[in-house]
């Protein structure tokens, strides 16, 4: 039984009891039962608001899982063709793309050393700085002073 109903009995069962209203007694069992309704229908209300909010939350959520998968989705497609080494002279690792990849080097953004890829001193082999091919060996990587 909700609350509501259990107010609209209570005035029923007052009802029935025959209280006069007009007595001190009776005008107080009144307002009471009147403050009790009105404090059932604001929880009514309350609990219909929140009923509401939890729909729009799950849609709101449902939305926002549509939206995660398409940014997930473009952040690993960004990702093709995007290489990834350590600097040897740092430790900082460092991404790249194919054309840096092409022109040879890159400069480490932490410390500032060029790092050179030659690609022809290992037979052709990529760099290892994907990780889909053998690793190169240590000479593969030589350090330049940019200053």
């Amino acid at each position: 039984m909700e609350i509501l109903e259990k107010v609209a009995y209570m005035k029923g069962l007052a009802e029935g009891l025959g209280l006069d209203t007009k007595s001190k007694e009776g005008k107080l069992f009144t307002i009471m039962m009147d403050i009790l309704d009105d404090i059932a229908l604001e929880l009514q209300d309350l609990q219909t608001g929140q009923e509401d909010l939890e729909d729009a939350l799950d849609a709101v959520s449902g939305d926002l899982s549509e939206v995660e998968s398409c940014l997930f989705e473009e952040e690993e497609e960004n990702r093709d063709g995007v290489y990834q080494t350590t600097c040897p002279n740092c430790g900082e690792d460092i991404f790249f793309d194919e054309s840096i990849l092409e022109d040879g080097g890159v400069e480490c953004p932490d410390c500032g050393k060029k790092l050179e890829f030659d690609l022809e001193e290992q037979g052709g082999q990529c760099c290892g700085s994907c990780g889909s091919c053998a690793p190169p060996e240590e000479d593969g990587f030589e350090i330049e002073d940019s200053e």
